[in-house]
């Protein structure tokens, strides 16, 4: 399903420009200390400038979904940076974003950080609900499932062709996140990590008749075609506890590793983490409790100066115990939440250029490798802005699929799908040679990035898959806040 953006290159460029309210030491509602008149000589000096005081950023979120609607809304990051001295890092990072469709696909999220409020740690806190009325379903396991253009593209293919319906890879799924996290000082660059949290899922079939409200008759969807998550309830591929979603309570704890010369976009330096999760059932989804291992890591070469970076990361997700419901199988366990949701392999948070979700499996891994040019640096109304491009590549792969015993499935679509025609049908859906299920996916692109004050960053990335059974060779655009990491 293409999406269609409707942002004005002007707003773009000057928005962030434009919507500026700023607070900086020699204002008149800030007196300057000697420490701010310090950083003002520092500044006479440095022609990039030091950020001081208060600094805002503001940006509109407008777009349009041909079944989701037309969206609204607004996002803002607020920084503090005190009296300059941690430039181009922030003191405190405060980041609003309320946005929502009028088919009921939203986005609605608070998230605070900061390495000041508890002296020598790094704490941080989100709270995100995201409904989405039309999230990507694409099967188990990789490439052992079959993905069909076809029966989703209502574009380029008719019924007498095979298409089915736009639904056909969606399905309904409510996400409500809250979650801390802290990081305190071991020796030197290494840190321990500990964080608790609240994931909270409610899905099932894609509500049909709020999608077909007010559309005219040939653009409605049909009513009587099952959608492949529902193919996957009634095959018992998804049980009936994990098929409505579910409430999981989280802790997690490792340690970490950080030289880097800045958060939002280093030019030298290294990241790296790893940490445990174990994550809770309740009630009918007491049967996934289960304990995931994470790890990354992150190297930022210095090509020439800070104009000219080479980036690249690996990491992975495993399952060591217990089970994982399927709606849970994507998401990346992180440290720290940079954007509002990260979702491992396909879509703009992971593998560019695949669909949204593509691989679900109970363990997964991934890398990025891409090249960051800042081409222009300007300053307007004293901000600092700059201009850059990332060429990247990205990949990730199944590590630990989920199981899927051939035998049992037969028998189930036979008992509760009599009307399916296996021997002609079964092989457009699943493809049973496992040596497809640990082939990796690719994408690669081009993104563009403007900055403000190194930690406002407006983000498009256009990326195309390198195998049509992730995306049709169809091309994606990604409009998000910051670097991928």
């Amino acid at each position: 399903m293409k999406k269609y953006y409707i942002f004005v290159i002007g707003i773009l460029l000057f928005v962030p420009l434009l919507s500026i309210a700023q607070i900086e030491s020699g204002d008149t509602l800030n007196a300057k200390t000697p420490v701010e008149k310090r950083v003002k000589k520092k500044k006479e000096k440095n022609p990039d400038g030091i950020k001081t005081g208060w600094n805002f950023g503001i940006l509109p979120s407008v777009a349009f979904d041909a079944d989701l609607g037309f969206q609204y809304g607004v996002l803002s990051n607020i920084y503090y940076y005190g009296d300059g001295s941690a430039h181009p890092d922030y003191m405190h990072s405060l980041y609003f974003e309320a946005a929502y469709t009028t088919k009921r696909y939203g986005l609605f999220r608070f998230s605070y950080d900061s390495r000041y409020l508890i002296p020598k740690h790094r704490f941080s806190f989100d709270a995100t609900y995201i409904p989405d009325a039309m999230c990507d379903f694409l099967g188990f396991n990789g490439y052992q499932a079959v993905y069909n253009n076809k029966w989703h593209n209502s574009k380029k293919y008719s019924t007498e062709e095979g298409y089915k319906t736009r639904a056909f890879y969606k399905y309904r799924r409510d996400l409500l996140r809250i979650a801390a996290d802290i990081q305190g000082p071991i020796q030197g660059n290494w840190k321990w990590a500990a964080g608790i949290g609240f994931l909270g899922y409610w899905t099932g079939n894609v509500n049909i008749d709020m999608i077909n409200k007010n559309k005219k008759t040939k653009n409605k969807l049909p009513t009587d075609v099952d959608e492949l998550y529902e193919k996957y309830v009634k095959w018992n591929i998804i049980n009936s506890n994990e098929a409505d979603g579910g409430f999981h309570p989280y802790l997690r704890g490792g340690m970490v590793y950080d030289d880097r010369n800045k958060q939002a976009n280093a030019s030298k330096g290294l990241y790296f983490d790893a940490f445990f999760t174990y994550t809770a059932g309740f009630g009918k989804s007491s049967e996934f409790n289960n304990l995931k291992f994470n790890t990354v890591f992150q190297h930022y070469v210095p090509v020439y100066k800070d104009y000219i970076t080479f980036a690249y990361r690996v990491g992975t997700q495993l399952l060591l115990s217990g089970k994982s419901p399927f709606y849970m199988d994507n998401y990346l366990n992180v440290l720290y939440y940079q954007r509002v949701l990260y979702e491992v392999v396909g879509g703009g948070n992971s593998v560019r250029g695949l669909l949204r979700n593509r691989v679900l499996a109970n363990g997964f891994g991934y890398a990025t490798a891409e090249f960051r040019f800042k081409v222009w640096k300007f300053k307007i109304k004293k901000q600092n802005f700059y201009l850059a491009f990332n060429p990247f590549c990205d990949m990730g792969i199944v590590l630990q699929p989920k199981s899927l015993n051939e035998k049992t499935l037969l028998a189930n679509i036979a008992h509760n799908d009599p009307d399916f025609d296996i021997d002609n049908d079964l092989k457009n859906y699943l493809n049973f040679d496992k040596k497809r299920i640990y082939l990796p996916h690719f994408g690669a692109g081009i993104g563009m990035k403007i900055a403000m004050n190194e930690n406002f960053i407006l983000s498009v990335d256009w990326a195309v898959p390198f195998n049509k059974q992730d995306n049709a060779g169809m091309a994606n655009i990604y409009v998000k806040m910051g670097y991928l990491f």
